[in-house]
C-alpha cells in the first residue's frame, strides 16, 4: 500500500521540506486506507465524492488537483500581493491539501455490485472529523488538523488557518461545478 500511495502522491510529498511531517502523512494516507479495507489497486478508482456524478474523476485526482489549486492560490499571492498580510505555511498547506479528504477512505465504501455508498462509519462520522482524528492520533500539528476538520460545511462560521481557507476555496471549485452541471446551470461553449 506505502509504495502505491507514495507513487500517487510522491511529486506533493516531494515539496514538504519537513521529513517527519511527510513522514507522517504518507503513514496517514496509508492507515486510512488500509482501515478503510481499500487494496492498493482500488485507490484509483474510489470517487471523490457520493453527492453528484463525478464524471469519472477519482479521489486521488480530486486530492491532488485540490492541492495544487490551493498552492496555486498562495504562490500567486505570494507573487503578487506587495505586501502579505498572512503568512502561508506551505508545508501544512501541501500536508493539509493531501490529508483534506483522508477519510473519505473510510467513508466511502465498495459494494458487491461495483457501486460506492456511504459507509456506517461514515454516516457516523463525515470525512472531515474521521480525518481530524486520524492525523490527531499520528500527532499532526493542530494547524493542519483545523483544515482537515474545516475544508468543508463543519468548517463554516469557525476560526480557520489561511490554509484551510485556501484548501477549502480549491475544493469546491472542483465540486461545484460539477454539481451546477447536474443541475444545468453551467453555460458550455455553443449555448
Amino acid at each position: 500500500m506505502r509504495e502505491k500511495l507514495t507513487a500517487l502522491f510522491g511529486d506533493l510529498l516531494e515539496k514538504i521540506t519537513e521529513n517527519d511531517l511527510k513522514k507522517k502523512v504518507l503513514d496517514i494516507l496509508e492507515y486510512a486506507a488500509i482501515e478503510g479495507n481499500w487494496k492498493p489497486d482500488e485507490l484509483e478508482n474510489i470517487p471523490f465524492t457520493l453527492l453528484t456524478d463525478t464524471k469519472g474523476i477519482n479521489l486521488i485526482e480530486h486530492t491532488k488537483v485540490v492541492t495544487y489549486g490551493a498552492l496555486g492560490i498562495a504562490h500567486a499571492m505570494e507573487k503578487n500581493y506587495s505586501v502579505i498580510p498572512i503568512a502561508i505555511n506551505n508545508d501544512w498547506l501541501i500536508a493539509g491539501g493531501i490529508l483534506h479528504d483522508v477519510g473519505k477512505f473510510i467513508e466511502i465504501k465498495k459494494v458487491k455490485n461495483g457501486n460506492y455508498i456511504k459507509s456506517k462509519r461514515g454516516k457516523l462520522l463525515r470525512h472531515p472529523i474521521s480525518g481530524a482524528i486520524i492525523a490527531a492520533k499520528f500527532g499532526l500539528p493542530e494547524e493542519i488538523q483545523n483544515i482537515i476538520a474545516s475544508h468543508a460545511k463543519e468548517g463554516e462560521g469557525r476560526p480557520q488557518r489561511i490554509e484551510t481557507v485556501l484548501i477549502h476555496q480549491a475544493d469546491f471549485a472542483t465540486f461545484n461545478p460539477l454539481k451546477m452541471l447536474e443541475k444545468g446551470l453551467i453555460i458550455e461553449d455553443g449555448e
